[in-house]
């Protein structure tokens, strides 16, 4: 039974695990941007076959980052942390809790010649600038003195020894952050027209309506198009009320959410209201001209009685050209269906034979009338996503940890240094040795720049 669980406690303490689960977590983080994700799925309906679509859903391939598959290597991620930093925790600990001593038998064992100098001044002067220059740039200073020899020792960095294990707790801490906003967090959404007040949200995950402590309305929906009838801008003017007080008043963009009270709002959609009606030209050749409101199924007789006149549909952006009707005219000897662009003068100049080569665009297809559209009476509701997060602070103090502990890991690193000061044929030397864990290309540079300043502070005294 120890045995194997032995074994299974150095399955997860592997490093190679952990590495196997970060690319997991990558392979499946690339399948979310390339699948889209929850709502947004409902574009690929109808344009992939219906047997794939379902088997995908099935997958959670619309849902990854709530899937089994990712919940899974989440938690596995998390054990695998766990174990790793406790297994390796306890050695961390003894060099952290490690001093040096000023006479180490190995630290001076084979050093190099430029780690000595032969100062003119004698061995007391330069033991009390040697100690003055360690304990002003290093901690856990010692001296140790004996016949002919002085040996001096500090350390610096000790806790970089634990940048790593801060950087495995800010993962975990995230971890928990995403279960804690997964589990107790809200989302939902709501729809509204201008003017309109809104206490409630229909949540995500199910047909239920959660009421909110307050109430929020739309005072203003603003849309903005290009020339060619794409939106370019879409925004919400929001007030929020509670007991029967206005709070605060908000203006929510798209990428740019409004807080209030714990709840995020999002500007997520806006959409056309049913019921659009269109302002509608008929210019009959002799000059009459007659301007009507018309909208979906609007039918009625021409006016000379050459037939009866119906609205088909009503388009904000038709084929990307911009606001177009359908419509249908008959008469005893002939029917025809076209469509009326607003921009149809736009359009001819970039396709000037557009009548010839798309006869259904010509809005003077029957005859004797030329149909022209004025505009379309632009009514949207705003549709607003609303999120609580009880995690969100979680997730930011993982990301403070994680920086803390990306610092620590990049920018420090632990190291002793010893100094020996003794006498060689009538002269006094100066030996300096250092040790670290790591980063030995900084060591010997820091060691250098201590013989320097050592040397310098020797032959120039203050």
């Amino acid at each position: 039974m120890s045995k194997k669980k032995s074994g299974i406690w150095f399955f997860f303490a592997s490093v190679r695990l952990a590495i196997v689960l970060l690319l997991l977590i990558a392979f499946i983080a690339m399948i979310g941007t390339l699948f889209p994700q929850r709502e947004a799925a409902v574009e690929l309906v109808g344009r992939i076959p219906p047997g794939l679509f379902s088997f995908l859903q099935k997958m959670q391939i619309f849902d990854l980052y709530h899937s089994v598959w990712f919940v899974l290597l989440m938690g596995l991620l998390a054990v695998n942390l766990l174990i790793c930093s406790l297994d390796r925790f306890p050695a961390a600990w003894r060099r952290f809790r490690l001093r040096p001593v000023p006479r180490e038998p190995d630290a001076f064992k084979d050093l190099p010649e430029e780690n000595l100098f032969y100062p003119e001044s004698d061995a007391k002067k330069a033991a009390d600038e040697a100690a003055s220059l360690l304990k002003k740039k290093y901690h856990s200073f010692q001296q140790a003195d004996e016949a002919g020899s002085v040996y001096l020792c500090a350390q610096k960095g000790r806790f970089a020894h634990f940048g790593v294990y801060m950087v495995h707790l800010s993962v975990l801490v995230l971890i928990c952050g995403a279960v804690i906003g997964s589990v107790f967090g809200i989302e939902g959404s709501v729809k509204m027209l201008e003017g309109e007040t809104a206490s409630g949200i229909n949540l995500r995950n199910g047909n239920l309506t959660m009421p909110l402590p307050f109430s929020v309305r739309c005072d203003k929906f603003t849309l903005e198009r290009y020339k060619n009838g794409a939106a370019k801008l879409f925004q919400s003017d929001l007030t929020f009320i509670k007991n029967d007080r206005v709070i605060r008043s908000a203006r929510l963009l798209v990428n740019h959410p409004v807080d209030f009270e714990g709840f995020r709002f999002y500007q997520a959609s806006y959409g056309p209201v049913p019921g659009k009606k269109a302002t509608l030209v008929l210019l009959r050749e002799g000059g009459r001209r007659d301007i009507m409101n018309v909208s979906t199924g609007y039918t009625f007789e021409l006016p000379g009685n050459e037939g009866t006149f119906q609205v088909l549909r009503v388009e904000d952006n038709m084929m990307q050209m911009g606001q177009a009707i359908k419509v249908a005219v008959r008469s005893e000897k002939e029917a025809a269906t076209f469509w009326v662009f607003r921009e149809i003068d736009r359009i001819k100049k970039v396709v000037p034979d557009v009548f010839e080569q798309v006869p259904v665009f010509n809005p003077g297809l029957f005859r004797p009338y030329t149909f022209s559209l004025l505009g379309i009476e632009e009514k949207y509701y705003t549709g607003l996503q609303v999120n609580r997060d009880p995690g969100a602070p979680v997730v930011a103090a993982a990301a403070v940890l994680l920086i803390c502990g990306l610092m620590i890991v990049l920018f420090s690193y632990a190291r002793w240094i010893w100094i020996r000061i003794d006498q060689v044929e009538g002269r006094v030397r100066i030996s300096i040795a250092g040790r670290s864990i790591r980063n030995n290309v900084g060591l010997k540079r820091e060691v250098r720049h201590l013989l320097a300043k050592l040397k310098d502070n020797l032959e120039n005294p203050k």
